[in-house]
């Protein structure tokens, strides 16, 4: 190991993010570094044109602020693919047509349900806002494709035609809009856990030939994994998201470059708490990866990240 001294963090002369990350770098300790090393990785994978790049991530982020970092990667063309859960449509489509509110954890849950509000950390979301929106955009949207034909579709043409059907007025800021503007797949394999879900299987009922087929989702994957010349992933969070990524990886080996951020623990044995080298084992990251695990929230650690990655790569970045 080579020898190198730990120093001080300066911000007296109000560092950009980049120099800040840096500086975390020459820091060393804890968090800090792994946090500058995720800067690292992910202005390895952004800056590499052979490099597919998968992006994965559970819903809770898409009710934050955070969404605004995601659209950025998308319709920045800095990912190949992204992989999700269904509750990312849901909150996608409603925070297209109204807003989410700041709130606090120790709001009294039983008052917020005879209001109509629902809880989600410290959010608030309007129950107006949510469901009945969600359920009558779904609705007309099947109904839509219903008459023009389509009987089956996979998850990433679902979320191309949700954000066709957002329009660019209401989906700006959307990831599914953005994804069909881009025609960047985004993979759902868990289509039926969310209000998404439960709309198909509501339309379902009276229309029985409708079908979603997740295999064409699985043969995305797999051309996009076996065509790549470098693969890289950003795992935001675990879950089936992150699992379906890392899956599909091991066919080729693993990934070259993997990133993970997690708030879980590693100690109850659950892949969302699972690090990097768990991954080698199975190998679905390469024992010659660059691969870091950084432990915190996404919603502080992964703007920041993406900011600084950006700057250093000098990358125009994409606007809404």
């Amino acid at each position: 190991m080579a020898r190198r001294r730990v120093e001080d963090i300066r911000i007296d002369d109000r560092p950009s993010l980049d120099t800040l990350a840096r500086r975390l770098d020459a820091a060393g300790g804890f968090t800090a570094k792994g946090f500058a090393q995720g800067v690292d990785l992910l202005t390895e994978m952004l800056g590499d044109p052979q490099m597919t790049t998968f992006l994965s991530f559970p819903a809770d982020i898409v009710a934050t602020g955070t969404r605004g970092v995601l659209h950025e990667l998308i319709a920045g063309g800095h990912v190949e693919a992204v992989v999700t859960t269904c509750g990312t449509l849901d909150h996608d489509i409603a925070r297209s047509y109204g807003p989410y509110l700041h709130g606090d954890w120790m709001l009294d849950d039983a008052v917020l349900r005879k209001k109509g509000l629902y809880r989600l950390g410290n959010l608030v979301i309007e129950e107006k806002v949510y469901g009945g929106i969600v359920e009558r955009f779904m609705q007309r949207l099947l109904n839509r494709l219903w008459k023009q034909g389509v009987r089956r579709l996979s998850t990433a043409d679902l979320v191309w035609r949700i954000g066709e059907a957002l329009g660019p007025r209401a989906g700006r800021g959307s990831l599914a809009r953005a994804a069909f503007e881009k025609k960047v797949p985004v993979l759902v394999p868990g289509i039926t856990d969310g209000a998404v879900g439960s709309q198909l299987w509501l339309f379902w009922q009276m229309h029985k030939e409708f079908q979603l087929d997740l295999l064409p989702d699985e043969q995305r994957l797999s051309d996009l994994v076996f065509e790549a010349k470098r693969s890289g992933a950003i795992l935001l969070g675990g879950g089936i998201s992150k699992h379906h990524t890392i899956w599909w990886n091991q066919f080729r080996d693993g990934l070259d470059v993997a990133l993970y951020i997690t708030s879980a623990p590693e100690w109850d044995g659950s892949l969302s708490g699972a690090r990097t080298r768990e991954a080698v084992s199975w190998g679905k990251v390469k024992p010659t990866a660059h691969h870091v695990t950084v432990e915190g929230d996404i919603t502080v650690l992964f703007p920041w990240m993406v900011g600084a990655a950006l700057e250093r790569l000098g990358r125009p970045r994409a606007r809404s």
